[in-house]
């Protein structure tokens, strides 16, 4: 070869080097910036929520009452199973605010003790939601094609089927019906709406610059997805799912006053306000607390969740 050839050849290679370097420079540079704009979006939303006094009574109101679910001891020391037939249907005094129930139980005690398994089935129902909804929401719009088409196919199966008539029928048929129990069906139904909203988010992102650069770099789906693809997408999910928890609470209350929720000897409040419902003239006492403190939970996690969903959305700033 000759030496024009040679240098010729020494040149292109310098300069494909030279080209693959600067592919990888602007791939890296990219992925700093936008990770560096994925932290300034939740600093900046954090910034916003901090000063948000909705956000932060809400946000105060639900710690207490998870506080509460997880060590009522902390909010009553008596018994919510200790009763005394004598002081049925007592109202409220002499040490006892929130007065006794039919059997003669603490009111106070009960609906203490009835946060956990409200509070304990919205979140884990919402949490195994997420999961299902993050994993099948980004197959379906990462993949795209026949993964799409069959997981689309199947939320639209199950979006279809009413969410309080399909765990009515559910729950009539199960035995013992639990908090796991509730939960499940719960879950079975609920996945639909999160999985959509997903799968909508991964698809603005999917296209996006640096994802096309990292597939370009060879980086494998599964690095792309959980690198470039989610942290990106995961945002409206959150914000759906903070409000979710307080759907779930209120749909749990409801099926426990209808019959077909939790069963004695649980204590919830939704079965505290179904028990209720035939002494409202002569002992309103036993609606008006379980039910404050069921919508007020409710009502905590529906304006967290909006004050999230402002704080997320430059738009509305």
């Amino acid at each position: 070869m000759s030496e024009a050839k040679k240098f010729r050849a020494g040149s292109e290679g310098i300069g494909a080097r030279g080209g693959e370097e600067r592919v990888d420079a602007a791939a890296g540079g990219e992925a700093v910036e936008l990770s560096g704009r994925r932290a300034g979006l939740w600093a900046d939303a954090w910034r916003e929520l901090r000063h948000d006094p909705l956000f932060l009574v809400a946000g105060f109101v639900v710690l207490v009452f998870v506080a509460m679910a997880a060590f009522p001891g902390l909010f009553s020391s008596v018994d919510p199973r200790a009763c005394d037939l004598s002081r049925s249907l007592a109202p409220p005094g002499g040490g006892h605010p929130f007065g006794y129930d039919l059997l003669g139980c603490d009111y106070y005690a009960r609906v203490v003790h009835g946060a956990r398994v409200s509070i304990a089935i919205g979140v884990l129902a919402t949490g195994s939601t997420v999961v299902i909804a993050v994993v099948l929401g980004s197959l379906a719009g990462y993949f795209r094609g026949p993964v799409d088409t069959v997981i689309s196919r199947l939320t639209d199966v199950v979006f279809g089927l009413p969410f309080i008539l399909g765990a009515i029928v559910l729950l009539s048929v199960v035995g013992t019906r639990g908090v796991l129990e509730v939960g499940l069906v719960l879950v079975a139904l609920g996945w639909t709406t999160m999985t959509r909203l997903m799968r909508s988010s991964v698809l603005s992102v999917v296209n996006a610059d640096h994802v096309s650069a990292a597939k370009a770099l060879g980086a494998s789906d599964a690095r792309i997805l959980a690198t470039h693809v989610l942290p990106n997408a995961v945002a409206p999910v959150m914000v759906y799912a903070t409000i979710y928890v307080g759907i779930v609470i209120a749909v749990e209350a409801t099926l426990s006053f209808l019959g077909v929720g939790l069963q004695l000897p649980a204590i919830s409040w939704g079965l505290m306000i179904s028990d209720a419902q035939y002494r409202i003239s002569e002992a309103p006492h036993l609606l008006l607390f379980p039910g404050l403190f069921l919508s007020l939970t409710v009502l905590s996690f529906i304006l967290m969740g909006d004050a999230l969903r402002d704080a997320l959305d430059p738009k509305l700033r």
